[in-house]
């Protein structure tokens, strides 16, 4: 089962950003992906995981939705 998981910060107003990255990821692999997660965290965390892989984590990569989805589609 392929599991996307995205963790983003609720105080650093990170709410839109998530929501936005979701619905690129969901509009692009929604039929390569068995569950999307979404959950909320703190202390500035936004990252993207496909399984245990790390796709995108905003402390290394610069934020680029299109980026984004191309990496998860390359771990899935």
């Amino acid at each position: 089962m392929t599991t996307v998981t995205l963790e983003y910060c609720v105080p650093c107003g990170f709410r839109e950003r998530a929501l936005d990255t979701q619905e690129a990821i969901l509009s692009s692999l929604e039929g390569e992906i068995d569950r999307f997660e979404l959950v909320m965290g703190d202390h500035g965390v936004f990252r993207v995981e496909v399984g245990d892989e790390i796709v995108y984590d905003k402390e290394r990569d610069t934020f680029d939705v299109d980026a984004i989805v191309r990496d998860v589609r390359a771990a899935l």
